[in-house]
């Protein structure tokens, strides 16, 4: 499959062809058609299509775009780096700085520190009153509780009375230590695997050990996804630095930067990259 040079009113004025134009001529430079890059970065043809036109509109967003650009060069052979910042020249991407507020802005808003606000105090004593009411019941039920076993022994069975005791030598209740490690209480003879868009949204997918698609889609910032399987999970990540990922209860860290696409797959056990 091969396509024709670019029209010449759509070079740029110092004659550096645009981030598709590029992509696309290297592509047909390394013999390589749509369909096979597709199959290798996993980006679908029709954004493939879209991107060698300049078009970033079917990307998702500056994240996707900055992704999918990195992922494309270096398949077709190029450096992504300075596509990147043609990218962030021609169609921005990168948060602007938030401006310095207006100066009358500034002068409007300082008086208002100076009055006092009686809905924040009167809350505070509500809350201070509640908690001191609830104390002192706490308190006085407890007492009340201890006083009342106190003053009836006749009620308390000489068969219990040794279980008060405190034994020599008896381990100590073991629910605590089960608290601590509640978060990797999955099962041992399935892989679990829990996504969560922690420091921005992120498209991703997930197949069962057979191939079988699970999910695909876009994960919004603070959402989470959970999948098991009993072999194998196969997952994609569009925007891996932004993803929080635990594998059979463990936290798997430093899954890759803001944008990068991640291949990884995961088994029963202790998480290892696939």
């Amino acid at each position: 499959m091969s396509l024709g040079n670019p029209p010449a009113d759509d070079t740029p004025a110092d004659d550096r062809p645009s981030v598709g134009r590029a992509l696309q001529q290297a592509r047909i430079n390394a013999g390589l058609t749509v369909e096979e890059v597709s199959s290798s970065t996993r980006v679908r043809v029709p954004i493939v299509h879209a991107i060698e036109q300049d078009d970033f509109s079917r990307c998702g967003g500056h994240v996707y775009a900055r992704g999918h650009i990195r992922v494309l060069a270096r398949t077709v052979g190029l450096d992504p780096a300075p596509l990147l910042v043609q990218y962030a020249a021609e169609h921005g991407g990168r948060p602007s700085p938030t401006p310095a507020a207006p100066l009358f802005d500034a002068e409007r808003i300082r008086p208002e520190p100076r009055r006092p606000n009686w809905t924040a105090a009167m809350v505070a004593a509500i809350v201070a009153v509640v908690g001191f009411v609830g104390f002192t019941l706490f308190n006085g039920g407890a007492k009340d509780s201890g006083g009342s076993v106190a003053a009836d022994p006749a009620t308390v069975k000489p068969s219990t009375a040794p279980s008060k005791k405190a034994t020599p030598g008896k381990p100590a209740d073991p629910k605590p230590e089960q608290s601590e490690s509640a978060i990797a209480g999955v099962p041992a003879n399935k892989v679990t695997v829990k996504l969560t868009a922690d420091h921005g949204q992120t498209w991703m997918s997930a197949k069962d050990h057979n191939g079988k698609l699970l999910e695909e889609g876009v994960l919004r910032q603070g959402a989470s996804k959970t999948f098991t399987d009993s072999k194998r999970i196969d997952l994609v990540l569009g925007n891996a630095g932004a993803v929080q990922l635990f594998v059979n209860g463990k936290e798997v860290k430093n899954l890759g930067d803001d944008g990068q696409v991640q291949r990884l797959s995961y088994t029963k056990g202790d998480p290892v990259e696939g």
